[in-house]
């Protein structure tokens, strides 16, 4: 069953590839979804797909490109659909 997340990552994670990065990983795992830059340096990422892809993507992101320094990850369920593919914003 699919499931959708929104996770907001904090530290050094914009300006090194982080959203592509993203979307590559969510590509390989088969999830939706979007990865978009944020006003205060972090990034949004919304993604949709089977529970056991988005707790490996959930994982990555603690990791992110090899430049990135994440600080923070915080996840929350949604409940709204997401077209297919991945987006970078």
């Amino acid at each position: 069953m699919s499931q959708c997340i929104r996770c907001r990552v904090s530290g050094r994670v914009q300006g090194v590839w982080f959203r592509a990065s993203t979307q590559q990983q969510a590509e390989r795992l088969g999830v939706s979804g979007s990865a978009h830059n944020l006003p205060d340096g972090g990034v949004e990422v919304v993604a949709c797909g089977e529970a056991s892809a988005l707790k490996l993507l959930q994982q990555w992101l603690w990791q992110g490109p090899e430049h990135a320094q994440v600080e923070d990850v915080q996840c929350d369920t949604l409940q709204l659909p997401v077209s297919a593919g991945f987006t970078i914003g």
